[in-house]
């Protein structure tokens, strides 16, 4: 009985995941059909540890995959947390292996400006230049991350007012941009 409520549980903690990424294919499948994405659209993936991409974007990575899109995928951490960063690095690779992901697309960052570690928050500007940098390097045109920052698709469609949990002051005293918001400045009008 206590396996089953474990699976139920598991279902739950899925569901979600599992039903944002059909939806988001589903809504990309209507843009390449649109024509909106166009053929040789270079997508990156962008996951603050491994594991990410199995739990919440397997359906997409393989929908893109299926549609011949260059995949590249850059991971924030190695998933150190419980000291086991070297194993879940090899499994990202693996895992990226199924989903049409060659290890010569896929980034992963192991700095101490990124700990796995809820109880850190990121530097969002130090973020958005690494990110930003790899976008540049990479060619990329299309961008899907699950940062604990905020989410956001490129090219984006920035909210009209930035999250509550990014307003408040940055170390400069002026209030911090959304990542879209900062990758649309700085890729778009050359910031």
């Amino acid at each position: 009985m206590e396996a089953v409520g474990v699976v139920c549980g598991a279902v739950a903690l899925l569901a979600p995941g599992i039903f944002w990424a059909w939806h988001f294919l589903e809504r990309m499948k209507s843009q390449v059909q649109a024509g909106l994405l166009g053929r040789g659209s270079r997508a990156l993936l962008v996951i603050a540890h491994p594991d990410d991409e199995a739990m919440f974007f397997a359906p997409t990575l393989l929908g893109l995959a299926r549609l011949r899109h260059p995949v590249f995928l850059l991971c924030f951490s190695a998933g150190n947390y419980y000291n086991q960063g070297e194993i879940r690095k090899k499994e990202l690779l693996q895992s990226c292996d199924v989903l049409g992901i060659p290890p010569t697309n896929v980034m992963i960052i192991d700095s101490r400006d990124f700990p796995d570690d809820p109880g850190v928050q990121w530097d969002t500007e130090h973020v958005a230049s690494v990110l930003l940098q790899h976008i540049e390097v990479n060619d990329i045109n299309l961008v899907r991350d699950t940062l604990p920052v905020t989410p956001f698709l490129w090219p984006p469609s920035p909210p009209p007012h930035p999250p509550a949990h990014l307003q408040g002051h940055s170390k400069r005293g002026n209030p911090p941009r959304s990542l879209s918001n900062l990758l649309m400045t700085t890729h778009l009008l050359g910031d």
